[in-house]
């Protein structure tokens, strides 16, 4: 199955300039022209809820145009649409010693949301309790040479992924970290080494739910955009 790539994830050197230049939460006309929908408006969380649930806890607010876990207690939340191959950027500002995650492919089929769902992690990356760095696909894919273009606890940083059957890519800040093929021999050599091994359905879904993670931490995110890619 083929899916038009867009032009952003064959140039990734011209997402380098930071999206706190523009006005939060908004879309470009040149945006809309290319596809792309806002998740979070800086208004509301209609296009969320709890994992398994059908409202969002308390514990997520929005403050300021901001979407954030205030604390502890309010759960994993899901995008109420499923996604199949995607492009999004998100900014997310974490706590320090913070921890979070946005995963992927999400299905509501399992206790919790990563038995299905793989995860890019969300951390302080300086005082975090956690090896596995902002930008990682979890304990699966990391940047090989290592490198760490993060923003500090309490800075804005700028996630972008984009998510197809050929090819899946994060970057952070305009630096691109990892590329990889979800169900390809490598992949699921790494799953059968992971913590991921005993779980059935992890990383099998083609199409899924985005979640934003509690894991017990303050984290903010703004700019939750993304666009479809279509099959060819």
């Amino acid at each position: 199955m083929k899916f038009l790539l867009p032009l952003l994830f064959l140039a990734a050197p011209l997402f380098a300039e930071p999206a706190a230049q523009a006005e939060p939460n908004q879309l470009s006309a040149e945006e809309k022209e290319a596809g792309w929908e806002l998740l979070f408006d800086g208004k509301t969380i209609e296009n969320f809820r709890n994992y398994k649930k059908e409202g969002v806890k308390d514990a997520w607010q929005v403050q300021d145009g901001v979407l954030i876990l205030t604390k502890k207690g309010g759960g994993d939340i899901i995008t109420k649409k499923e996604f199949e191959a995607f492009e999004l950027t998100l900014d997310y500002k974490i706590s320090k010693e913070g921890n979070s995650g946005l995963m992927f492919h999400v299905q509501e089929i399992s206790e919790k949301p990563w038995h299905t769902g793989a995860e890019i992690q969300i951390q302080d990356n300086v005082d975090g309790h956690d090896p596995e760095k902002s930008g990682w696909l979890y304990q699966l894919y990391k940047p090989e040479p290592m490198v760490d273009a993060t923003n500090p606890a309490g800075e804005w940083n700028t996630l972008r992924i984009v998510i197809t059957p050929e090819k899946c890519v994060h970057w952070m800040n305009g630096t691109k970290y990892v590329e990889y093929v979800k169900g390809s021999e490598d992949w699921n050599e790494r799953v059968a080494a992971s913590k991921f091994a005993d779980k059935p359905h992890f990383g099998k879904p083609t199409k899924g739910h985005l979640c934003l993670q509690d894991h017990g931490n303050i984290v903010s995110f703004r700019n939750i955009k993304i666009r479809e890619i279509e099959e060819k």
